[in-house]
C-alpha cells in the first residue's frame, strides 16, 4: 500500500521526496505500512475553503484529516474486510500556514511538516482534542509517535501544542 503525496500549491518550495521519507518513516512507527493514505499540501486560499466547507471556519489552517473510518477508537487500528477498504483517509496540509509559523517562530518547515502530518495521522487513527481528556490522550501519541521519530532519524521534533490548542 502506499502513501499518495500530491502538491497542488506554488507559493512554498517542497521537497516532496523528503515529506514523502519522513511520512513513510511515520507508517512505520505506527504500523499502519498495509493502508493507503492520501495527502494533499495546499495553500491558504485553498485550505480556507476547506476548512470554512467541513468546519465553519473561514479562516486558513495547518492540516485538516478526513478519516476513511470516522468511528475508530484511538489507538485501535481498522479492521478491512476487503483490499478496497486498506485506506486510512486524507490529509490536507496548509503548507503556506505552516511556512508562517515556521518564519514567526523560527522553526524548519519540513520538520514542522512532519510534526503537523503525524498530527493529521493521528486524526485518521481515531484520535481528537474536544476535551482536555482527548487532548491529554493526542498528545502523549504524538509525544511517542514523534521520540520514535526522533530515535530513528536523529532529529528532534516535538509536538506544535499551541497549535492544537488553537485549534479545539
Amino acid at each position: 500500500m502506499g502513501v499518495v503525496l500530491r502538491n497542488l500549491q506554488k507559493v512554498v518550495p517542497l521537497r516532496r521526496a523528503r515529506l514523502r521519507k519522513d511520512v513513510d518513516t511515520l507508517r512505520h512507527i505506527l504500523g499502519i505500512h498495509k493502508f493507503d493514505l492520501g495527502i494533499v499540501c495546499v495553500d491558504n486560499n485553498r485550505i480556507q475553503q476547506i476548512n470554512n466547507i467541513y468546519r465553519k471556519k473561514n479562516v486558513p489552517t495547518d492540516v485538516l484529516s478526513f478519516p476513511f473510518y470516522e468511528d475508530l477508537r484511538p489507538g485501535k487500528l481498522p479492521s478491512p474486510l476487503h483490499r478496497d477498504e486498506l485506506n486510512l483517509g486524507d490529509i490536507f496540509l496548509g503548507v503556506e500556514f505552516v511556512m508562517k509559523q515556521c518564519k514567526e517562530e523560527a522553526l524548519d518547515l519540513h520538520g514542522t511538516l512532519t510534526v503537523v502530518t503525524a498530527h493529521g495521522i493521528c486524526h485518521l487513527l481515531g484520535y481528537r482534542h474536544e476535551t482536555e481528556e482527548e487532548w491529554t490522550e493526542m498528545l502523549q501519541r504524538e509525544h511517542y509517535i514523534l521520540s520514535e521519530y526522533n530515535r530513528l532519524t536523529g532529529r528532534h521534533l516535538e509536538p506544535l501544542m499551541k497549535r492544537c490548542s488553537q485549534d479545539r
